[in-house]
């Protein structure tokens, strides 16, 4: 089923069809029109199922991971059924396939985790239950407050509301900008990121399409930011380094002011009890800086840490 059109549509961008995703490829087809004169009609939207979507009781890393987020729109997009998906960047595997890449990524929203059910780390009540399905919101909790318990939490942002309203947990875990985007930020209580760092690419909308259409990318190229691009490359090139899985409890936030990225990093081990950190300074597009700051994560990485990452060297 596709969004309705009333003439054939000029692009085609596909999407998961959870209420977020929905919102973020409303929001990438508004910039795009935008961008190139288009009434929005000429560009469709198409909602995919994703497997991600359908297995909710169980934590991504046990059931295949973040391909389950990309899997279908990967198929759809190689057959030609749509033109280009419309991704959070935070879901998408480190490595992709060959045939696609990222023409577009789209202006970086708030980039924070946000506490609901509490207003800060300190205030979660003693000995409470958290509910997060991601390994790095689970051992970072558990690093700054060893007295919680942490259990199972999935599905949409209005899936989880509900589980906190029926006293699965406590407290969970929601990225601000998906809140944003949804109109429900006063829900939640933002983390300060000098205290808790955030995933790689959260906050990013990333539009990919196949490598080989140069139409299409020369598009969606029209929506690139420049300044998201360099944070999230770096990002993404510190996951490769790091040879992490989704098991792999890592935070990592870089920011670009005055032309020079600023990469902050850690890693856990799954527990909590071990964290080590780095940080690294360098240009846009030099990615070596932080292919040393990888390998000085893993050689200090400690035996709880280590078996979470590729070895060092």
């Amino acid at each position: 089923m596709t969004e309705a059109s009333t003439s054939t549509p000029r692009l085609r961008l596909g999407t998961r069809n959870s209420p977020l995703a929905m919102a973020q490829a409303v929001e990438t087809r508004t910039r795009l029109c935008a961008a190139l004169g288009w009434a929005e009609e000429e560009v469709e939207l198409v909602p995919v199922l994703a497997s991600g979507d359908k297995v909710l009781d169980r934590p991504l890393a046990e059931i295949g991971g973040k391909a389950l987020w990309t899997k279908e729109l990967d198929q759809w997009l190689g057959e030609g059924r749509i033109d280009a998906s419309v991704h959070s960047a935070k879901d998408v595997e480190t490595i992709r396939p060959r045939e696609f890449h990222f023409p577009a990524f789209l202006p970086r929203a708030d980039r924070r985790d946000c506490l609901v059910g509490a207003a800060s780390i300190a205030a979660i009540p003693e000995g409470a239950i958290i509910g997060t399905s991601a390994p790095r919101r689970a051992a970072q909790l558990l690093n700054l407050r060893p007295d919680c318990k942490v259990v199972t939490f999935r599905g949409n942002v209005a899936t989880r509301l509900g589980k906190l309203e029926a006293g699965e947990a406590d407290v969970t875990f929601l990225a601000a900008a998906g809140l944003e985007r949804l109109g429900q930020s006063e829900v939640a209580h933002p983390l300060a990121q000098d205290e808790w760092i955030p995933a790689a690419a959260q906050g990013v909308i990333a539009i990919e399409c196949r490598a080989d259409d140069a139409e299409t990318t020369a598009l969606l190229a029209a929506i690139d930011h420049a300044a998201t691009r360099a944070e999230l490359e770096a990002e993404r090139a510190l996951l490769a380094e790091l040879g992490g899985t989704c098991h792999s409890p890592v935070a990592v936030l870089c920011e670009l002011a005055n032309g020079h990225l600023a990469m902050r990093a850690a890693l856990f081990s799954p527990d909590g009890a071990e964290r080590i950190e780095g940080s690294a300074s360098f240009a846009p597009g030099d990615h070596a800086p932080v292919r040393a700051l990888a390998a000085d994560l893993l050689a200090r990485a400690t035996p709880g840490i280590a078996p979470h990452f590729r070895a060092a060297g």
